[in-house]
């Protein structure tokens, strides 16, 4: 019994099938083929193929960028928009001679044919990906430093696609990423955040003075920045004494005039009085 149950089962489920097929034949509508993701560097040229197997005079072709809002960029046998100056149709694929930033997107082509069953329509979808090599960074030294504190540089590229890392140099030598690693090791201790581009100095020192700059790189070329000096120099611990001795002494002597004009009278006589609520005090020097 539950055998037979099955078996109806089954056919009820190819009897959908093969409707489905008959209605997905009938108005024409095709399967979406694989998905093609395209590569180019910005600049040069790139094809947007639409792999469609049969073409006949009675075809029609269009060519969408999608979006938030659908744009023709292929439609009645022209191409539109800027595309008109910088592109040429290959059968159905459209060839960019000088791809931009902005191109960068999902295109989908659709090509429509009459049939025996009604309009054919077959379709297509490619995304585009610019690859943009690095602009020259934007990079922060500080012309000077006192030796012992933190210090930071930065390094900052925002042109950049995919997002570059990034490499400090001092005085023309590449800084390792680890300093335990190179030389310099005993000289400094530092951190390199390759991906946000810092170069921080936990404590500063003398032998860390030079002339840095950054260096953004991708996988389509790379910039730097031009160099930069930092100056590091020690605390004047005698020249900070020195002042505080100064400053004492000048109060001291302030203090001592105050009392030698007090004894000798120059602050003999005081006068109070009161004026709208207020008490006034005058002190006559003689």
């Amino acid at each position: 019994m539950a055998r037979g149950s099955s078996h109806r089962l089954l056919l009820l489920l190819l009897r959908y099938l093969v409707v489905a097929l008959g209605y997905h034949k009938a108005y024409g509508l095709s399967a979406p083929k694989d998905h093609q993701v395209v590569t180019a560097i910005e600049y040069q040229e790139v094809i947007l193929a639409c792999k469609n197997p049969k073409k006949t005079i009675s075809s029609r072709l269009e060519w969408k960028k999608l979006g938030r809002s659908v744009s023709f960029v292929y439609y009645q046998q022209a191409l539109q928009g800027d595309f008109k100056d910088r592109a040429e149709m290959i059968d159905f694929s459209i060839r960019i001679k000088n791809v931009t930033r902005g191109d960068a997107g999902k295109y989908r082509c659709e090509v429509s044919a009459p049939s025996e069953q009604g309009q054919n329509l077959e379709e297509d979808t490619v995304t585009l990906e610019v690859l943009v090599a690095p602009a020259v960074p934007s990079c922060e030294v500080p012309t000077s430093a006192l030796s012992g504190t933190v210090v930071e540089l930065r390094c900052q590229d925002k042109e950049g696609i995919p997002a570059p890392e990034y490499t400090w140099f001092k005085d023309g030598n590449r800084l390792l990423g680890n300093p335990k690693l190179g030389s310099q090791s005993s000289n400094s201790s530092y951190t390199m955040n390759t991906k946000s581009g810092t170069l921080q100095f936990n404590t500063v020192s003398k032998l860390d003075s030079g002339e840095y700059f950054c260096e953004a790189q991708n996988s389509v070329g790379y910039s730097r920045c031009s160099g930069k000096r930092m100056q590091v120099d020690d605390l004047n611990i005698s020249g900070i004494i020195a002042a505080v001795v100064v400053v004492a002494l000048v109060i001291s002597v302030c203090g001592l005039g105050v009392c030698y004009a007090q004894r000798k009278g120059y602050f003999s006589k005081e006068t109070s009085f009161h004026c709208h609520g207020f008490r006034y005090t005058v002190i006559y020097i003689f």
